[in-house]
């Protein structure tokens, strides 16, 4: 495609409020087998794993394929970039040979040096500052179970203020909803995030999980330790002692509260059994949800344009 429009998606704040209500309606249109079929025939994504994944990797290979294109996987091992080849040349390269790319790492920067210099669309699968596409499926899961207007759903993020919770305080900040965030001290999300997300909506930070998930419709939260903290594990154990959703906690919530989580999860340490596995948990309708939000947003970046929507606003 031209490069003069390319559109990247490095964050939720790459989307405005209208694009991004209408990329879930998609995503709930193509779930329910409305608006799909071969939209992206002949079309490639190249897809750079640097951190390992199941759900990443999966959905956006059989997205792609569902949408009648093809996904192409890069790993360290099964590419160059494991030897040391520039993400400058990269960039190029691959422009040269795919319609998209995706890529999956720890830097912010590498996913921004990508998108500066190639000239097809990036999609940030996941570095250590954001995971929108995560959130993405974590949205989509919210309006199936509540409605489109989700500024009436107060959410509790209990745990690491890792990029999990950076990219909840970027969706509270697109659509409004109040965000309560509990974090052991020392642990808390970035500052210039939150002040961010605090222009626009209200951002609760407390050291107290009980605050945070009284009343709220969501509860949500991650490992304690993520992708490249291993060495930190028996620290942020004791550390995190005391933040575990559980049952006693749900039952702070509102009546009709879900509990997500992105997934790996560990049981007995960040959620009990009996709250992943209860009545309350949506992680499964959620992960399946990350299949269809990204292929609307796939849609959206490679050229196959949402439709207009009767329930959202106008793009501005």
């Amino acid at each position: 495609m031209p490069e003069s429009t390319k559109r990247d998606f490095l964050t939720l704040h790459d989307l405005s409020r209208s694009e991004l209500l209408a990329l879930l309606e998609r995503g709930r249109r193509l779930k329910a087998g409305v608006d799909g079929g071969p939209l992206l025939a002949g079309r490639s994504l190249a897809m750079i794993f640097r951190k390992s994944s199941t759900r990443t990797r999966v959905s956006f290979e059989v997205g792609m394929a569902q949408l009648g294109g093809h996904g192409v996987f890069l790993s360290d091992t099964t590419s160059q970039m494991g030897r040391g080849e520039s993400v400058h040349d990269t960039a190029h390269v691959l422009s040269g040979y795919v319609d998209g790319i995706m890529i999956r790492t720890f830097e912010q920067e590498e996913v921004e040096t990508l998108a500066r210099h190639a000239r097809v669309p990036v999609i940030n699968g996941l570095t250590d500052r954001v995971h929108p596409c995560q959130l993405l499926a974590d949205l989509q899961t919210m309006t199936e179970e509540f409605g489109d207007d989700l500024s009436d759903c107060p959410v509790a993020w209990i745990g690491d203020g890792n990029n999990m919770a950076h990219s909840w305080l970027n969706a509270a900040a697109i659509l409004g909803f109040e965000l309560r965030i509990a974090c052991p001290e020392g642990y808390d999300p970035d500052p210039g995030i939150v002040e961010a997300a605090r222009r626009s909506t209200r951002v609760v930070l407390t050291r107290d999980p009980g605050e945070a998930a009284r009343g709220a419709r969501v509860v949500t939260t991650d490992v304690w330790a993520s992708m490249g903290q291993e060495e930190e594990a028996q620290a942020r154990m004791a550390a995190f002692a005391g933040f575990q959703v559980d049952e006693a906690l749900m039952a702070s919530a509102a009546d009709d509260a879900i509990f997500l989580h992105c997934l790996p999860a560990h049981r007995g340490e960040e959620v009990s059994a009996g709250v992943i596995d209860g009545h309350r948990s949506r992680v499964f309708q959620e992960a399946e949800n990350r299949l269809h939000a990204q292929k609307a947003l796939l849609l959206l970046l490679m050229g196959a344009a949402t439709p207009p929507s009767s329930t959202t606003e106008s793009p501005s």
